[in-house]
């Protein structure tokens, strides 16, 4: 065999199988996509009373708790309207960094993701750290310029992606709407767990829930030699808007670890029909879901496996010490253990509510 041919025949193999190449440049059709959709799942079992949740989702490339972390700044334009930047770690990684002081998703985004992976559901890692930039100027993310000096970022975090390989469709993401489409009969995700993960979204109040901010990924393992994904799976990826009250402009003050605004929101709109709490904003896809009961009863039987001790890591690693209960006032933070508290009323009014069926 000549090397010409040789190299033809390495070419068709990748192109037979997509997952030995850059899945950047595998987009599905409008056909394949409403087939991912229809097979989808959004829950994976897990042992939620086993999850550690300050040290969070042991991934590659994971990051200890406060973990101090070097990097070089990369001239990068990063999405989004909240604070963040691109930076190289030593070992060549490149990662995104959310930071600021002001900026409530660095504590929403590692609350949010947390929860959602110690209940079974599809989340990015976002790891609490402190990050010290070569080259980063005091504000990387306004500035947007490498400098010649150096940055502590003492408050910040860094996203790891949950394992598995994200698929690129037009459009991109994927609208709360679209759960309709998943088909248990197709071997999609059953109601009960399509609504579990609505209600999750009502609790901790995912304002900015737009399709970016979901994600279709493809499972570890799951292409077939035919190029398609026997593992379809719904990301929630974007998370940081959270444990506020959900606001048609996604204000940062309102929407991002609001304590009083959170504690004050109540899980149900109409508690008799089961419509769940959710504001929708300008971008979102997301208004007052009707829960069915056993929705509602899937995600009661997830919380309920969560112990005292793991919420109060949840809260304590998510830093919520630095957000004044009422963000944009003087007023000081509100404790770990009165976030543990209003968690558990929120628990226990889903808990004592039984849905039409």
């Amino acid at each position: 065999m000549t090397w010409r041919v040789a190299i033809l025949f390495a070419a068709l193999a990748l192109a037979a199988h997509p997952e030995a190449k850059d899945k950047s440049a595998y987009t599905l059709s409008h056909a394949e996509r409403a087939e991912f959709l229809r097979s989808a799942q959004v829950w994976m079992p897990t042992d939620v009373s086993a999850k550690d949740l300050r040290a969070g989702p042991d991934l590659k490339g994971a990051f200890t708790p406060d973990e101090m972390v070097e990097c070089t700044y990369e001239e990068r334009k990063p999405d989004g309207n909240s604070k963040k930047f691109y930076c190289k770690l030593n070992n060549g990684d490149t990662v995104k960094v959310r930071y600021g002081k002001d900026n409530g998703e660095v504590e929403g985004s590692v609350l949010a993701s947390r929860l959602l992976w110690a209940l079974g559901f599809g989340a990015d890692a976002d790891y609490p750290v402190h990050v010290f930039c070569r080259g980063c100027s005091d504000d990387p993310f306004i500035k947007q310029k490498k400098s010649t000096g150096d940055h502590m970022f003492d408050i910040a975090t860094i996203e790891r992606k949950a394992p598995g390989k994200e698929i690129h469709s037009k459009p991109e993401g994927w609208d709360w709407v679209e759960l309709t489409m998943v088909d248990p009969s197709h071997g999609g995700a059953p109601l009960s767990q399509r609504d579990a993960l609505k209600l999750l979204a009502v609790l901790i109040q995912h304002t900015d829930n737009k399709p970016e901010q979901q994600r279709l990924d493809c499972l570890p393992g799951g292409f077939n030699e035919d190029g398609k994904c026997s593992k379809p799976f719904l990301i929630v990826h974007d998370v940081g808007l959270t444990f506020g009250h959900a606001n048609f402009l996604n204000r940062d003050v309102t929407g991002s670890v609001s304590y009083e605004l959170w504690k004050e929101t109540p899980i149900w709109r109409d508690k008799s029909k089961c419509i769940g709490h959710m504001s929708k904003s300008n971008t979102g896809t997301l208004e007052d879901p009707k829960i069915s009961e056993a929705g509602r009863a899937f995600l009661s039987g997830l919380l309920d496996q969560l112990s005292d001790q793991q919420l109060h890591d949840l809260f304590e690693i998510g830093h919520v010490e630095r957000r004044s209960r009422r963000p944009g006032t003087n007023e000081p933070p509100a404790s770990v253990d009165e976030w543990v508290q209003t968690f558990r009323q929120k628990r226990a009014e889903i808990n004592a509510t039984r849905c039409p069926e």
